[in-house]
């Protein structure tokens, strides 16, 4: 009885795993960063990053009937920048964010449309890939460094899932990418102080395999 009793939950936990549905896929889109303010003697400035293109990539386990969990990575060119009375100073740059979301949806087999908000958390690795130089416009209030930070991250976001086939589907979404500034990388000339929180404002479109 012992054997037919663990046999029973081993074929239960078998079905369990097997019925869970498993999603992977891919996105793009654009990346819109506000910049943060610089004042200083001087007067000020606003310090940040231009507007890039994003792709990136996850794998998500659909966990509850209205609960899935995905980990997420994305890749984001996007140049530092300063800029202050009609004079920018920018220099190149790329992110690497890696992140886990829960994502609370309706049911997705009671109709095409799927909607869903987002929240998770991770990381964001900021990479300053310029040449550096003796001179830069605008270093009476930060300069440019080529060097790489690392800085905790809180996503939210919200999306549609439309279903193409029945393992196919077309997601499109905004997220909302919450870190501290990184200082490391446009670092504040003495006496100038700089905002501490940037967001990252990022529409994408992405296709999904299920399974």
């Amino acid at each position: 009885m012992k054997s037919l009793r663990l046999s029973l939950l081993l074929a239960a936990a078998a079905a369990a795993a097997y019925a869970q549905q498993w999603e992977v896929g891919g996105v793009g889109g654009g990346s819109f960063l506000p910049g943060v303010a610089a004042n200083g003697p001087s007067g000020s400035a606003t310090a940040g990053f231009k507007s890039g293109f994003t792709a990136g990539a996850f794998v998500g386990q659909n966990l509850y009937r209205h609960l899935s969990g995905e980990i997420r990575y994305n890749f984001t060119q996007s140049d530092l920048k300063l800029s202050s009375g009609g004079t920018t100073a920018t220099f190149s740059g790329n992110t690497h964010s890696v992140y886990y979301d829960l994502r609370i949806h309706t049911n997705r087999r009671e109709s095409r449309a799927e909607l869903y908000a987002a929240i998770g958390g991770g990381m964001r690795i900021f990479r300053g890939t310029g040449t550096e130089a003796a001179y830069q416009p605008l270093s009476q209030f930060a300069y440019f460094t080529k060097t790489q930070a690392v800085k905790p991250m809180l996503s939210v976001g919200a999306g549609v899932k439309f279903r193409l086939t029945p393992h196919m589907s077309l997601r499109t979404e905004v997220r909302d990418f919450f870190t501290p500034f990184p200082k490391d990388l446009i670092t504040p000339a003495p006496g100038v102080k700089i905002g501490r929180f940037l967001h990252d404002i990022t529409p994408m479109v992405g296709i999904s395999y299920e399974q």
